[in-house]
């Protein structure tokens, strides 16, 4: 991609991440719109999200394909990866080759080989000293992210994380809490409607994740809600899913 249009991109994403943060936005299609967006500008195969809540663990919140979710609940699971790491150290955690990584994270090396990526970047959801998750991306490409990427990433992450917990320096600390734990409960919701919609239409959860996306902002509404009306009519007879 040339620079022109891939500036043009990145100006048009931080323009349109400020505008959702107003009263009453939705986090969860804040942060898949982010990974969306990401994915595209840096030329990515994929990206994804991890945050916490209060003093729970890490979660998966936001993934652009089912890969990408994988390859981040294994990381999840060996307790170790970029993803991480990035989280902890409140750093940027770049991986240019990811067949090299089994010294440094041999559970996780051992899961991810086959996966696919050759490359790995992971940018911490910071605040000053706050850091509630990580920003990853994941390339098949043989070249991994230049520093002036790396950089407009950590800007995106920066400003996504700024509008999770923008609430918080108005009102008291436990609402980006339970904002935060609203997204990780509406990700529980989404995955099943993601497999509702796979089954009736025949078709892979990436796909399916795109018609549920999709039919969200046509009819203007949240993605959750769009999710718990599809999974809780699953099994009604009436209720038509030809239309997702």
């Amino acid at each position: 991609m040339s620079r022109e249009p891939r500036e043009k991109q990145l100006i048009e994403t931080f323009v349109e991440i400020a505008d959702t943060m107003v009263g009453g936005y939705d986090v969860v299609d804040l942060l898949y719109r982010l990974v969306s967006r990401c994915s595209e500008i840096f030329s990515a195969a994929d990206a994804g999200i991890l945050l916490r809540t209060g003093g729970q663990p890490l979660e998966v919140v936001a993934s652009t394909t089912e890969r990408s979710q994988l390859i981040s609940l294994l990381q999840l699971t060996a307790d170790e990866g970029p993803c991480v790491d990035a989280y902890r150290s409140g750093e940027p955690v770049s991986v240019d080759d990811i067949s090299s990584i089994r010294e440094r994270w041999p559970l996780f090396a051992e899961s991810a080989g086959a996966l696919g990526y050759n490359w790995m970047h992971a940018v911490p959801l910071r605040l000053r000293n706050e850091v509630i998750g990580s920003l990853n991306l994941f390339g098949d490409g043989s070249e991994s992210l230049s520093p002036e990427d790396s950089l407009a990433a950590r800007g995106l992450a920066d400003i996504a994380t700024i509008g999770i917990l923008h609430e918080q320096a108005f009102r008291e600390a436990d609402v980006a809490r339970t904002q935060l734990q609203q997204a990780l409960d509406s990700r529980v919701v989404i995955e099943q409607a993601k497999g509702v919609l796979a089954h009736t239409h025949n078709i892979d959860m990436d796909e399916a994740f795109q018609r549920l996306r999709a039919h969200a902002r046509t009819s203007q509404q949240r993605l959750a809600d769009v999710a718990r009306d599809i999974v809780a009519h699953a099994s009604d007879p009436t209720r038509d899913l030809n239309d997702l």
